[in-house]
């Protein structure tokens, strides 16, 4: 049987225009969370290359302002490629303390952005990430959709790690896909900080039988710069997302959080015979399954506009 182990979400502000001053600052909450057991640590969504709470991107309808373009020339450049230093930087954390880390970032592929999150094994480095399926609103602007290829699981000695970002975690298929890949550390990056957001968490955690892991960043207006259109406003002090990060328990109890103090790091010791306690009575991919009334099918093949035969 295996033992309980501690995990963490790191409720961190990103610095959105510099990815790699980011970077360093999620490592060393890294090995701050390491150094007091986590095994696991879970970052916010849009950690690396920023979150652009309340910009509009100068796009009304019908129109693209010239601003606006520029705000994307200045995100662009803010965001981070796979083999960037970046990347390096938290794979060099994860090595030094064999902890697993997801991370949202905002990943650059040509001239797109996605929605990532990336997934850091110990030494084995960055084994893998997700994009967001499903940009929410005026996210799909500025990011482009994710496929089914960008959907996995990591199987680890503690348990099997999956992510879905923001409101993803409303869709009822993807949570349907992860839960039938044996998910138990279901991983939710978000930036939505509301009080609603704690009970979507708790039914997940009862609907899959897993262990939820949420992290969304506390930040202020003062962390954008001068630059970035805000329609909160453009005081410093003003904050942008207030937290709300959290842990929950198979049979959704609250372990940790959440908590919109500040920055912070929660920390939860987990059992993971809680799956197996909770899955007795409802496992549904298994026995509260009815296939014979319904069936999903996942088309997990990457979607490429251009393939060479």
């Amino acid at each position: 049987m295996q033992a309980p182990f501690t995990v963490a979400v790191a409720q961190i502000a990103s610095l959105p225009a510099d990815p790699l001053a980011t970077a360093h600052k999620a490592a060393a909450s890294l090995r701050e969370a390491a150094a007091k057991g986590a095994r696991l640590v879970v970052f916010p969504e849009a950690l690396l290359g920023g979150y652009p709470k309340g910009a509009s991107f100068g796009a009304p309808i019908g129109m693209r302002k010239p601003e606006g373009r520029d705000a994307f020339r200045r995100y662009h450049e803010a965001a981070i490629d796979l083999d960037g230093p970046e990347v390096a930087v938290i794979a060099e954390a994860t090595a030094d303390t064999g902890a697993f880390a997801v991370v949202g970032v905002i990943e650059r592929d040509g001239g797109t952005l996605y929605c990532t999150a990336l997934y850091f094994d110990g030494a084995k480095g960055l084994v893998g990430k997700h994009r967001k399926l499903m940009p929410t609103a005026a996210e799909r602007l500025i990011w482009g959709f994710g496929d089914g290829s960008t959907l996995p699981v990591f199987k680890t000695e503690f348990g099997t790690i999956g992510a879905a970002i923001c409101w993803e975690n409303y869709m009822p298929a993807l949570r349907m896909h992860m839960y039938s890949q044996g998910v138990t550390l279901y991983c939710a990056p978000t930036a939505d900080d509301r009080d609603t957001w704690l009970s979507t968490m708790q039914h997940i955690a009862l609907e899959g039988r897993c262990f939820v892991l949420t992290a969304c960043q506390h930040i202020t207006r003062g962390a954008y710069g001068d630059n970035h259109e805000s329609a909160l406003g453009d005081d410093p002090s003003t904050v942008m997302m207030r937290g709300g990060s959290a842990i929950v328990s198979p049979l959704g109890q609250v372990l940790a959080g959440p908590d919109f103090s500040g920055e912070t790091i929660l920390y939860a010791t987990l059992d993971p015979a809680d799956v197996a306690r909770g899955k007795y009575d409802f496992d549904c991919t298994g026995h509260y399954a009815r296939p014979d009334v319904f069936q999903l099918s996942v088309d997990t093949r990457a979607k490429r506009a251009v393939s060479e035969i």
